[in-house]
């Protein structure tokens, strides 16, 4: 199996539905899975931008990782898979990410995260702000991990303010015991779009019942959300039920699609790239939608966080009825 957890062709890169590519920084980090007695790198940043390289998409990620075995094994991976380095900072003084890995019956995993570790203690110099300026980004990726360093926040916040035209992607995407309130708050009013899952959203509002589905209360909370911290896009997942976003001030819901889950490490990952990209193309909510909906059901009916999969078995996904 391929230790990155990508099959197939390591080098290559597909394009979905043509068009010109898109050019992206995603941030955050890189850390290894520890799932039983293997190891696989990943890192929502990471993985959510070799999804975007499968669109065939640009990404450069953003990270740190220690002078250690496994960090020279992450840069080796990344390489091959012909993603760039450029801004991976490699600290002698700190070990290389780690979270072990537990899946349910259901394929759903949690998460025990070590900290602290490498990609905590990035501090970007101005001629890498520089140099990310130049590229002229099309999209930043946040997460809320990464952000949990004080220090990691303030660099991002300076990235931000170096390419100010990059429109932002934010993953929720949270982790027990490694988020708070305020950091989430901070981030979403950064963002372009803010993305989480149901279950999330009732952890951050308590008059959200997440068990109602895509209902008046998540409708109301991307409402309130969006307007509180400025962000134009709100998107919550549901899993296997779909998902709901608030764009232009319309909420639309587009339901999933039926599959047999092999594991759900990466679906969401996968989720927001297909987002990013169709979002870019200028499609609708409910494209968006379904696009996405189809590329993160593909995914989690697959092990690991990036399985083969194609941009056909997208399009072919995407025509049947759904169930």
């Amino acid at each position: 199996m391929c230790p990155l957890g990508w099959c197939g062709d390591c080098s290559s890169t597909g394009r979905f539905l043509g068009g010109d590519f898109l050019r992206i920084v995603s941030v955050g980090e890189i850390l290894w899975d520890v799932i039983s007695e293997n190891e696989y790198l990943g890192g929502a940043p990471l993985n959510f931008a070799a999804h975007s390289q499968k669109l065939g998409h640009e990404v450069f990620p953003l990270s740190a990782v220690g002078a250690d075995a496994r960090g020279r094994k992450a840069l080796e991976l990344l390489r091959s898979r012909g993603m760039s380095t450029e801004f991976v900072q490699v600290l002698k003084d700190k070990p290389t990410g780690t979270a072990e890995v537990f899946l349910d019956m259901e394929g759903k995993p949690t998460f025990r995260i070590v900290r602290p570790v490498a990609y905590d203690f990035v501090d970007l110099c101005d001629d890498e702000l520089k140099r990310i300026a130049s590229l002229k980004p099309d999209w930043i990726y946040l997460g809320t991990l990464y952000h949990m360093s004080a220090q990691a926040l303030e660099s991002t916040k300076r990235l931000l303010r170096a390419a100010p035209r990059a429109k932002r992607f934010y993953d929720v995407n949270l982790r027990e015991g490694h988020w708070s309130l305020h950091t989430i708050e901070q981030l979403t009013s950064l963002a372009t779009v803010t993305k989480l899952s149901d279950s999330e959203a009732e952890s951050l509002d308590a008059s959200v019942d997440a068990s109602e589905g895509p209902g008046d209360s998540i409708k109301q909370f991307c409402r309130r959300w969006g307007a509180r911290y400025g962000c134009k896009t709100m998107c919550v997942t549901f899993g296997a039920r779909g998902c709901a976003i608030m764009k232009d001030e319309k909420y639309t819901t587009t339901p999933g699609y039926r599959i047999t889950v092999a594991d759900t490490v990466g679906a969401g990952d996968a989720f927001s790239a297909a987002f990013v990209h169709c979002l870019s193309k200028g499609w609708n909510a409910r494209q968006i939608g379904e696009c996405a909906n189809a590329v993160g059901a593909l995914v989690a009916s697959r092990p690991g966080a990036i399985p083969e999969w194609s941009i056909e078995e997208a399009h072919a996904m995407m025509k049947e009825p759904v169930k």
